[in-house]
């Protein structure tokens, strides 16, 4: 099987190095991300540090600044472009874009004290992922740098010194170690080291030199001291191919070159001044390099840096391969070259849109030159594929227009992005995998918010994870700007974020504040809809009027009493008070607290505003929580004094009659043993009358002038239960009764006894005589009592309740009186 690659050259660099790549620890970033370099990384003396440099892809220098740290044995990027730096000692240092410092871990104390020998950093399905090699020959590995946990993984058998080659493999997402010790290699996990053979390997090979595996992670490629490649899966259980590279000394990288889908394998290895690329076939194409240069593996190919250019050497597309080799009769060649003819307006152009349609390969060559514009670089390439394509859809009815709009979108966002200026050489493979919202994101990350907005604009990106988005990082960096004042700034931000849809204002006044610029958020916060994001951030910059304006304006009581009990304990008591009063809503919600949780503190309100109706109802409310009567009445009586200094004559005098009731409760407890202290009024009546306590019961009626009605129905009731008719009897004759004499009858029956009942239905006004007649089972009385009122509805009621058989004349008789009472 034939290779064919082509090498695009993405920038001439913009960087001006003396010695290139020469003495330089060198990271480039994957997806067209960053370079980093370490110039003079060996150097030891305070005089002659090493300089740190980190640029864009073309070149371009983004940070520089001396290196002050510790001696750093790799360099590396994260998944999110940040540039970590290993130290010897095992300190990992993580820097952003622009050389800002950002943290530091160590990666434990075993690394420290032995020392690093080697490192690498991988990118693993849960982060960005460190392992080492120490001085005392063991691995440790952190799988994700942003959640630390070490894992140190077994020993390898028979190694004395540091292995020839390693590398980290991702298998069922679990990152482990391949170790070459000598010809032998070992695979590590968490538990175990697991001697393997590769199959098929050349039995030459003495040792194997070196490793390297795919972008995926899917396969392995290992280089043998006799010089052979071989090429397989990483799980070591299958091999793809072994090509014999003729060179046997050791080289400098080697990387994998495979695009996603190919049928064949591809891997790079870089000698000093030469590049041969191995795949399927015996024979190895090579190129050779005039400079110092890195290989940086792709997804879909390996990029290549030197001090002056920056390329990209992949295996040719498919779709490419098929419409420009030589003399290719492929649909999409055709349909090319039919276009090419229509420019001319040469007749060639049917004839070579007949030989597609007679094969009704229509569709596929427009598919073909579709996909072809997506794997070129050029922008007039790209143009004259698309423009082919274009014209190919002419010629068919029901052609699904979506690839072509999407390519042509996809084609206008990455050469803005490969821009030199820019300098994110992605592939539409890569752009693809990567996906829009990390693109926005990495643009974002470079300060290039313009193109950031319009990428997102074109692309018609939701605005809450598009434009939006990208103002509100705009604006946190806008804050941080020293250089304009605050008015300027909160203007400048106000105007462009005015219509953006859902930016929370509070997390750029954040941004602000943590810049030291605590007037400018406040003016951000002004901005903010949501008083429930403002009203934190106003706490923690120490403005706690202001939060509790901004609380109580939003409505929302919950928020109130954040900011309430968040002063309660920031500020002395007083101070505390004193803000309440200016703020009538918080102080009635902190009083409806304390009345549940602090009682005292409430006392303490109403004495500061000299509230004496409240600490009246304070004491009352106080006294009956109280069960020992000598505090309940001191308690009463602060309540009296505070009610008459608040001038509320009656609360007083209502509280005096208390102290009186609780006194006489007392002394009747003592004298007669019953239990009445806490009892009401009316209960206290109850209880005494139920007891036979008449005489007492009678005082408190007297002292404390109980109504005469509500006295007569409380002693009644209290003698009907008790059957003592006689009492009852005696207490009917002593006046006339307030509550007339049907309660009396009532009671009777009530208890069943209406023999004592009829002595009382003579004494009942007529109003209530029929009534009275009925409830004691008298029908002849209450029929005489209704015909001598000749009143129609008592004559009714009367009737409702006669029965038909035993009071036949009776019911005649009521009926002819009633037939009266009508006429009448």
């Amino acid at each position: 099987a034939h290779l064919d690659l082509k090498k695009i050259e993405l920038y001439e660099m913009g960087w001006n190095l003396k010695d290139g790549l020469r003495e330089c620890l060198v990271a480039a970033a994957p997806y067209g991300g960053p370079i980093a370099l370490l110039k003079g990384h060996y150097r030891r003396s305070p005089s002659a540090r090493p300089q740190l440099e980190i640029y864009s892809s073309s070149g371009l220098p983004l940070a520089s600044f001396p290196w002050k740290s510790g001696v750093v044995k790799q360099l590396g990027w994260t998944v999110s472009d940040d540039l970590l730096c290993v130290q010897e000692d095992g300190t990992v240092l993580v820097y952003d874009l622009w050389g800002g410092f950002k943290r530091h871990f160590s990666m434990g104390n075993e690394v420290s004290q032995s020392q690093v020998l080697e490192t690498k950093i991988f990118h693993s399905p849960y982060g960005t992922g460190v392992a080492i090699l120490t001085g005392a020959l063991r691995f440790t590995l952190a799988t994700n740098i942003d959640d630390i946990k070490l894992r140190r993984l077994p020993e390898v058998p028979g190694l004395q010194e540091a292995p020839s080659c390693w590398a980290v493999l991702t298998q069922d997402r679990q990152s482990k170690v391949l170790v070459a010790n000598g010809s032998q290699l070992f695979i590590l996990d968490n538990t175990a080291c697991t001697p393997v053979t590769p199959p098929g390997l050349s039995p030459q090979a003495s040792s194997i030199v070196h490793m390297c595996v795919s972008f995926s992670y899917k396969y392995l490629a290992l280089l043998t001291d006799s010089g052979h490649v071989w090429m397989g899966t990483s799980n070591l259980k299958e091999k793809l191919s072994e090509v014999d590279t003729k060179i046997k000394t050791p080289p400098k990288q080697m990387a994998w070159c495979r695009r996603p889908k190919s049928q064949q394998p591809s891997a790079v290895v870089m000698w000093d001044g030469l590049l041969i690329v191995v795949g399927e076939c015996k024979e190895t194409i090579q190129y050779h390099l005039d400079d110092d240069s890195v290989l940086v593996p792709e997804l879909d190919g390996v990029r290549i840096i030197s001090g002056t250019h920056h390329e990209l050497l992949q295996e040719v597309p498919g779709a490419c391969e098929e419409i420009f080799k030589i003399a290719s009769m492929a649909p999409g060649a055709l349909l090319l070259e039919a276009h090419k003819e229509y420019e001319k307006e040469s007749q060639k152009a049917d004839e070579y849109l007949r030989e597609i349609k007679e094969q009704s390969l229509l569709s596929e060559a427009v598919r073909q030159c579709v996909e072809a514009a997506g794997h070129e670089h050029e922008p007039e390439t790209q143009k004259t594929l698309l423009r082919a394509a274009s014209f190919g859809k002419c010629f068919l009815s029901n052609f699904p227009p979506e690839q072509f709009v999407s390519m042509c979108r996809d084609l206008r966002v990455l050469n803005a992005v490969r821009d030199y200026t820019v300098g994110i050489p992605l592939t539409h493979t890569q752009f693809k995998q990567m996906t829009v919202q990390v693109l926005i994101d990495r643009l974002v990350y470079r300060k290039l918010y313009p193109l950031a907005i319009e990428v997102c604009r074109y692309l018609k990106t939701p605005e809450y994870q598009g434009v939006s988005r990208v103002l509100k990082h705009w604006a946190c960096y806008k804050v941080q700007q020293k250089e304009e004042s605050d008015e300027v700034i909160a203007k400048a931000v106000s105007v462009k974020l005015a219509d953006a849809a859902g930016i929370s204002y509070s997390e750029i006044a954040t941004k602000a504040y943590e810049s030291g610029r605590t007037e400018l958020a406040i003016k951000l916060l002004e901005f903010e809809p949501r008083s429930g994001e403002q009203v934190p951030l106003l706490l923690k910059m120490k403005k706690s009027p202001l939060a509790l304006s901004k609380a109580i304006e939003s409505g929302d009581t919950d928020l109130v009493y954040t900011v309430v009990m968040y002063l309660k304990n920031e500020l002395n008591r007083g101070d505390f008070f004193m803000m309440l009063r200016n703020q009538p809503v918080a102080l009635s919600l902190y009083k409806q607290f304390c009345k549940h949780q602090e009682q005292d503190t409430l006392k303490d309100l109403f004495n500061q505003d000299d509230d004496h109706e409240e600490l009246g109802n304070f004491y009352v409310k106080a006294s009956y929580k109280d069960q020992r009567l000598e505090a309940r009445v001191a308690l009463l009586q602060s309540a009296v004094d505070e009610y008459y200094k608040a001038k509320n004559d009656f609360s007083a005098k209502t509280t005096e009659d208390e102290m009186r009731l609780l006194r006489f409760q007392r002394k009747l407890e003592e004298e007669k043993g019953e239990q009445l202290v806490g009892f009401s009024l009316h209960d206290t009546m109850t209880t005494l009358l139920s007891v036979g306590l008449h005489k007492h019961a009678e005082q408190l009626y007297k002292d404390f002038r109980v109504p005469d009605k509500r006295f007569w129905w409380l002693k009644l009731k209290a003698l009907a239960e008790k059957e003592d008719w006689e009492e009852l009897e005696k207490f009917g004759k002593t006046k006339k009764s307030p509550v007339g004499y049907l309660p009396f009858v009532e009671v009777c029956i009530k208890h069943h006894n209406k023999y004592e009942a009829k002595k009382y239905v003579s004494k009942v006004t007529p109003e209530q005589k029929v009534k009275a007649h009925l409830a004691v089972g008298d029908m002849e009385g209450a029929a005489e009592a209704a015909i001598e009122r000749r009143n129609e509805s008592e004559i009714s009621t009367v009737l409702s309740r006669c029965s038909a058989t035993t009071d036949h004349l009776l019911m005649e008789r009521l009926n002819r009186a009633k037939a009266t009472a009508v006429k009448k």
